[in-house]
């Protein structure tokens, strides 16, 4: 997979992506990064790529012409046309929050184009030529979309076969079953005078499972209950689940 992010700062985002597991899956070219400096479509000799938006209002917008230029040369890099284009996600505070499902999604992609706004954003006529995923990082502002493009790009790389040393892993994190995470324990067996669940311990794999699987559910209904609805739970895990629920309210 070859992701293609288009931005003011391809140092930011190139320092940040090819450290640890990601950096060395692109060593291995299990999956490209690639940084396109929108500068460099910039029209005029100064290389910038803002100017003051119609009707007014604080701040300074990013500019159509430089970000399609930037756009039109990945897509030659590609071999992209006009019958087949790229996906194009624009991280922006008023896409749709990512989440498991769409990096799952993405990571189905052979290319993917991530494109981080700046200042005030992007003119919407630009956008509504080149973009088809509007994505956001949560309810809240960012200076920009680089830390954005950067999260999803780790996430949906975690999702790629051979980037991960152990592939299985992917198969049991958070918001796999819509239900978080058991709690994880190493050595040493007592620390600061806890003590690893016992059960951990006993080499019965089936009831280390239950065990995972009931705290999975235990967590998820403390901590994110609204993934419940969407999970697949038995009638005694439904049980656990309001049991916590019922003591969370009383609780509160």
């Amino acid at each position: 997979m070859r992701f293609h992010i288009m931005t003011l700062f391809p140092d930011m985002v190139l320092n940040g992506l090819n450290t640890s597991i990601i950096g060395r899956a692109a060593e291995k070219g299990i999956l490209q990064i690639e940084a396109w400096n929108i500068r460099d479509y910039a029209f005029n000799k100064h290389n910038s790529v803002d100017d003051y938006p119609y009707g007014g209002g604080a701040g300074m917008l990013m500019q159509a012409e430089p970000v399609f230029q930037t756009y039109k040369a990945i897509c030659g890099e590609i071999g992209a046309s006009d019958d087949k284009k790229p996906r194009v996600v624009y991280l922006s505070p008023q896409g749709r929050p990512f989440n498991q499902s769409m990096a799952e999604e993405f990571s189905k992609e052979e290319e993917l184009i991530l494109l981080c706004g700046h200042y005030e954003g992007i003119d919407e006529r630009v956008l509504e030529e080149i973009v088809t995923d509007y994505v956001s990082a949560g309810d809240y502002v960012l200076t920009g979309g680089e830390l954005p493009a950067m999260m999803m790009v780790d996430a949906i790389s975690r999702l790629i076969p051979g980037v991960l040393h152990n592939d299985v892993s992917a198969e049991f994190e958070s918001f796999q079953d819509h239900l978080l995470e058991y709690p994880q324990y190493s050595r040493p067996e007592v620390w600061h005078d806890k003590q690893v669940p016992p059960i951990l311990l006993s080499g019965h794999h089936a009831n280390v499972e239950k065990w995972r699987r009931e705290q999975s559910v235990i967590r998820t209904a403390k901590w994110r209950p609204d993934l419940l609805k969407r999970a697949l739970l038995t009638e005694d895990e439904w049980k656990i689940a309001r049991e916590i629920r019922d003591k969370k309210k009383i609780n509160e």
